[in-house]
């Protein structure tokens, strides 16, 4: 039950990120859509991806969001605008996106499990992704983070410069 109702709420606040008016209200679509997809990750018990996709997720859209109220004309986002441009083409391209996608689901022949699953699924994915580099992966995701914390504190009315 729990999957279904992320699942809907992933697909329907992704539909909502190229419905909506506004900078802004696109911007807390595509968060609700991505926590919804990392709560899928919580629900196959990928504890670590799915935080981590949360929580990217959440900052990601932070910086967004303050650069939109730093650098945008309009005011915060929120006056309305066209969210998506070349309707017909955008159309065409995401119906074949998506029907090759699914074809190649279908026509797959996918290879059968050999052995039982690892015991930390979120360990395994990470080595097979990553090899030996993981330890310089996580070094570089703590120095983006900072960076993000930065443009943050920066961003604020007084800047580095206060009283």
């Amino acid at each position: 039950m729990a999957f279904w109702l992320l699942a809907v709420l992933a697909v329907a606040s992704g539909i909502a990120v190229f419905a909506v008016d506004s900078m802004a209200r696109a911007t807390f679509a595509l968060l609700a859509s991505l926590v919804a997809v990392g709560g899928t990750f919580l629900l196959i018990d990928l504890d670590y991806l799915g935080v981590l996709i949360i929580l990217m997720m959440i900052m990601e859209m932070l910086v967004m969001a303050v650069f939109m109220i730093m650098y945008m004309m309009n005011p915060a986002g929120f006056m309305p605008m066209t969210m998506v441009h070349n309707r017909r083409g955008a159309a065409v391209i995401s119906v074949t996106v998506f029907a090759l996608l699914a074809a190649g689901i279908f026509g797959t022949d996918w290879p059968a499990r050999k052995g039982p699953p690892p015991p930390d699924p979120a360990e395994s994915l990470g080595l097979a992704i990553m090899g030996p580099k993981m330890l310089v992966m996580m070094v570089i995701g703590l120095a983006i983070l900072a960076t993000m914390i930065s443009t943050v504190v920066l961003a604020t009315h007084r800047g580095r410069y206060d009283a």
